[in-house]
């Protein structure tokens, strides 16, 4: 598909001094060359704002005090010169406001996940989309690594044959003191009025559902929900387990924990079918195996031998040179940018063609978390997944 010649201008709202996440969606978007950072408002203070858009050498005029300035000036420039995009990389009580304003202001939105604090937002953020005629993104990190786009395609050629069990574990033990929630990451997670109903499910619980579906082709239909807050004093989860029925009769089990001390970022996937299985984890991510009860395990390593097509496109390196998560981070934003560009020119530009996780997911994803949290507090023990 041929594009225009030109980068993606991206603005970011977030992410300033002291920010983890900020750092790695800039890190991101720039590993291709083919996005720009050219304007930001970096925090709801304006003052630390305007100096962390100036840390990153930005012209000091598009280094804004708010989003809101930066949205309406930004709309006032010609279009040559103005951001194609806005990246939101706050806190979660913010996505829904930040985005509907940028969509509005008429300019696209890769939004860090979840997509909003609620259900009820993510609904009306499609209507907002489907008004403004704008693209939406939401980055799902973990769809971007190229080999869970092998195993993508390798559930959908059946060579595992009928799926009968999902299995996806995603264990950290970065809040397993009271002593953790000290840091700014850690504070406003665990603050309902910033983050939502859940801390644990809605921070990376919503991440293993999504990768989950995404591998399988499977949707979530029913869950039967435990969650725990372990640490002593905390209000929203840190803990859970949720068993999961698919609308293909397939079953699934979903760990996610914070408090698991010693784990990093255990994040795990395995797919059970009646011919094989496939075993990937996040601590290992070049590698993929794949296992049947009649053959040697066979390990899939990422760049050797033949790939399908959208894993080929995601893997930068030759074999033998890691690629990790923010190269996978990284495809997220490279298919985004071309996203923009096909839909610039009149092409299709579906985020389903360009691979990158849009407004169902963001939709999916809070009723994951909703429907998760309602489990819970029921005394059946299958619940019905809603998306209303």
């Amino acid at each position: 598909m041929e594009t225009k010649n030109r980068k993606v201008r991206m603005g970011m709202v977030g992410g300033g001094e002291g920010s983890f996440i900020g750092a790695i969606h800039r890190i991101a978007a720039a590993i291709d060359g083919q996005i720009e950072l050219v304007c930001g408002a970096f925090s709801s203070n304006p003052e630390l704002s305007v100096s962390s858009g100036r840390q990153l050498y930005l012209d000091p005029a598009r280094c804004y005090p708010s989003y809101q300035i930066m949205f309406e000036t930004e709309a006032l420039l010609p279009p040559e010169q103005r951001m194609d995009f806005v990246a939101i990389v706050t806190p979660n009580h913010l996505h829904f406001p930040l985005a509907q304003l940028a969509l509005q202001s008429g300019f696209h939105v890769l939004s860090d996940k979840p997509a909003t604090l609620n259900l009820k937002e993510a609904i009306k953020l499609k209507r907002v989309i489907e008004q403004t005629g704008k693209l939406y993104g939401l980055t799902h990190t973990y769809t971007g690594y190229p080999l869970i786009k092998q195993a993508r395609h390798l559930v959908a050629k059946e060579e595992l044959g009928k799926i009968r069990k999902v299995v996806v574990e995603y264990s950290q033990g970065w809040l397993a003191s009271k002593h953790d929630e000290e840091s700014k990451q850690a504070s406003w997670r665990l603050d309902a009025s910033q983050s939502g109903m859940s801390c644990c499910m809605g921070d990376i619980g919503v991440h293993a559902a999504n990768l989950a579906e995404y591998v399988s082709g499977l949707k979530i239909e029913a869950l039967c929900s435990d969650l725990n807050t372990v640490v002593e004093g905390r209000h929203l989860d840190d803990d859970g387990t949720v068993l999961l029925k698919f609308d293909s009769g397939a079953k699934g089990v979903l760990l996610a924990s914070q408090i698991s001390a010693g784990e990093e970022n255990n994040l795990r996937l395995r797919i059970y079918g009646e011919k094989a299985m496939l075993d990937w984890s996040q601590m290992e991510p070049n590698s993929l195996w794949l296992k049947t009860n009649h053959a040697p395990a066979q390990l899939i390593r990422t760049g050797v031998g033949e790939f399908c097509a959208s894993a080929l496109q995601a893997i930068r390196t030759p074999a033998g040179h890691p690629e990790g998560y923010l190269e996978a981070f990284a495809n997220i934003y490279v298919n985004f940018a071309k996203q923009i560009i096909a839909l610039e020119h009149g092409q299709e530009s579906s985020n389903r063609l360009f691979d990158v996780p849009g407004i169902e997911e963001a939709i999916r994803g809070m009723a994951f978390i909703e429907n998760v949290v309602a489990a819970n507090g029921s005394q059946s023990k299958w619940h019905s997944f809603s998306v209303n």
